[in-house]
């Protein structure tokens, strides 16, 4: 697609779990290409975002559209261009990583080899190839988000959705995570990473999306928000929800131990 025209359009998007409304009017437009770090406190309303962008979730109101199409009419064709790396690592884990990804793969439509010879390859960076065979219920946290990374990733999908990809990684696994995204959207991908390691948003994210309260309450590259909010992502991010005074609260816990 062309990188002016938008990849992910979101108009008037309000979302209610029973008489709480969760999301309040999104309106966001993404480009081809674009790292964007969308971020909130909790319950502000990111995973759920995410949730109907990835065709997960059909009830809500208001128009979506990925790919030019309509995320209601047109989920399948559209989940063919997309990669999603849930926060929970729920999987099959009666499976093994061979089965579970040549699973995905084959609802994918890839050729067989290729499933075979990629899952093979990609797990080996994350020191999984020798576990290929275990059953997944037998995994760690660490070692479920290392295969989730890879089904997310496998069929080298235009659009990558995040959410708290992190979760659970060992420290080296987190540097190559990083460094994958930063080469992912060199090639062009587009990607919402949602995460509340800020250093690590601040440092991969082309745009930054804060929502609070189900509502956009910032919107621009990082450079932007500084001059314009504070001096870190951390700083802009307290100043806009309204959360400050931390060193006082601090301050306070402390004396419950008086």
């Amino acid at each position: 697609m062309d990188i002016q025209t938008p990849i992910i359009t979101m108009r008037d998007l309000r979302k209610s779990y029973g008489s709480k409304e969760v999301l309040h009017g999104i309106d966001l437009e993404i480009t081809s290409g674009q790292v964007v770090g969308y971020i909130g406190p909790n319950g502000a309303g990111k995973s759920t975002t995410v949730r109907i962008l990835a065709g997960l979730d059909n009830q809500f109101e208001g128009e979506v559209t990925v790919r030019g199409k309509d995320i209601r009419t047109d989920a399948l064709e559209i989940k063919r261009h997309i990669g999603y790396i849930p926060e929970q690592t729920e999987i099959y884990d009666v499976l093994t990583p061979r089965e579970f990804l040549q699973m995905l793969g084959r609802l994918q439509g890839m050729e067989e080899e290729l499933i075979q010879a990629r899952m093979q390859k990609m797990l080996s960076y994350f020191g999984m190839d020798i576990h290929i065979d275990d059953r997944m219920d037998t995994f760690s946290k660490g070692m479920r988000q290392k295969v989730l990374l890879v089904s997310g990733l496998l069929h080298n999908p235009e659009i990558i959705f995040m959410d708290e990809p992190l979760s659970g990684l060992d420290a080296n696994t987190v540097i190559l995570v990083k460094e994958i995204i930063q080469q992912l959207a060199a090639q062009g991908k587009t990607i919402i990473y949602c995460s509340h390691i800020m250093d690590t948003v601040e440092k991969i994210s082309d745009r930054i999306v804060l929502i609070a309260d189900g509502n956009v309450v910032a919107d621009g590259p990082i450079e932007t928000l500084r001059r314009e909010e504070g001096d870190t992502l951390e700083a802009i991010f307290s100043n806009l929800t309204g959360q400050s005074g931390f060193n006082e609260k601090a301050s306070d816990f402390m004396r419950s131990f008086d």
